[in-house]
């Protein structure tokens, strides 16, 4: 199929900052893009060819936008599985398949789907209510320390908490849950695998984590991962082994803990680009957002492996401001060396809302992480 300046559609459910580093790639083919969001003030809308205003998780919304494309992605997994099915059994194809969205989509699912499929994860105990999990506590079924993690609906931290005592059951939604061992873990790592529709399979190297304390988000991605091989080796098996057992065309990016004996277990997998990935623009001979169209479209996947050494800063709104965005000493952070910011386009801030990133390239990884440092200390998310 012709997918260059020509006829052909491609649908993207999502209009977030995924979709519109997405776009730079389809801009850069001249591929048609036609986008489904919910809000008129979404990123997508200035990049995409068309803009459809429409609810994602909305059976009719997510059906009557399929029809009108020729293959189907997305940039977020909360989207309509049942309208996704029904294109599926109409012939458009849709990357990823509903079947591995439905499994993801909860984690309950999710979960056991690693065990079947005898992928290592942490133990962990399903519940219908989080009321429930008092009664397994006190029956001896369930001990503390754990992880609270929601079955559904969960992003950026929201929807997990770390349970130590009693109290800290105060307070969660009463939703179906899974309570999962708490992992005194070394790092968390990631690694992006790459399927096209003919089954060739490619990964980005293994990148690590830092998490912020109390929010739960990542605020940086250092790329390559500071690991031994043998490690990096049996994340990258683990995360090649996932993306089979889903039998998934596009992005799998999976989340994993290296434990204290140095094991590998997975935490949880997104289909699509991901914040590990974002390094991949500066740092990498082929993005990961042009992967996941290479993909998608069954064309030769590009390599995978780094031109230097990355380090990425997640820009989040500053605490305590919420309104219109500003971005504070942005000039600053350009004067230092192998510096790229890139700004989501969302004009209201709140705290921890992911307003951008920054990318920071270095022959240098230690030096990379030390700018890193630098920008973070610098550039400030605030409002007017």
């Amino acid at each position: 199929m012709n997918y260059f300046s020509s006829n052909f559609k491609l649908g993207i459910l999502g209009g977030g900052q995924l979709g519109k580093m997405l776009l730079n790639d389809t801009r850069k083919f001249d591929i048609y893009t036609c986008v489904l969001d919910s809000s008129n003030e979404a990123p997508c809308k200035i990049a995409s060819n068309e803009f459809h205003l429409g609810d994602l998780m909305n059976y009719d919304a997510v059906y009557n936008f399929g029809k009108q494309v020729d293959i189907l992605t997305i940039e977020i997994e909360n989207v309509n599985v049942d309208a996704l099915e029904a294109l599926e059994k109409e012939g458009i194809k849709v990357y990823p398949a509903s079947k591995t969205l439905r499994t993801i989509q909860n984690k309950a699912t999710q979960k056991s789907f690693y065990v079947a499929n005898n992928l290592p994860t942490a133990p962990f105990s399903r519940f219908t209510y989080t009321s429930e999990i008092n009664e397994a506590i006190n029956q001896g079924d369930l001990t503390l320390p754990f992880v609270w993690k929601s079955a559904q609906f969960g992003y950026d931290g929201t929807g997990v908490k770390i349970v130590k005592t009693l109290e800290d059951l105060e307070g969660l939604p009463n939703v179906e849950c899974i309570a999962e061992t708490l992992v005194p873990f070394k790092n968390e790592l990631a690694v992006i695998v790459v399927r096209n529709a003919s089954g060739d399979t490619k990964t980005f190297p293994v990148v690590e984590m830092e998490f912020h304390p109390e929010a739960n988000q990542v605020e940086y991605v250092i790329c390559p991962a500071r690991i031994p091989d043998d490690v990096a080796k049996k994340a990258t098996e683990v995360a090649l082994k996932t993306s089979e057992a889903f039998n998934h065309v596009g992005l799998l990016a999976v989340e994993m803990f290296q434990t204290q004996n140095d094991d590998v277990l997975i935490n949880e997998v997104a289909p699509r680009p991901h914040n590990s990935g974002h390094q991949s623009i500066e740092a990498s001979y082929t993005s990961q957002f042009e992967q996941h169209l290479r993909a998608i479209l069954d064309l030769p996947l590009g390599r995978t492996d780094s031109k230097v050494g990355g380090v990425m800063v997640n820009l989040v709104g500053a605490e305590g401001y919420t309104g219109n965005v500003v971005y504070e000493n942005i000039e600053t952070i350009m004067e230092m060396d192998g510096v790229t910011p890139h700004i989501y386009g969302k004009q209201q801030t709140r705290p921890f809302r992911k307003m951008g990133h920054v990318t920071i390239v270095n022959e240098n990884l230690n030096e990379a992480r030390r700018i890193a440092e630098e920008v973070k200390k610098s550039i400030k998310v605030i409002s007017e």
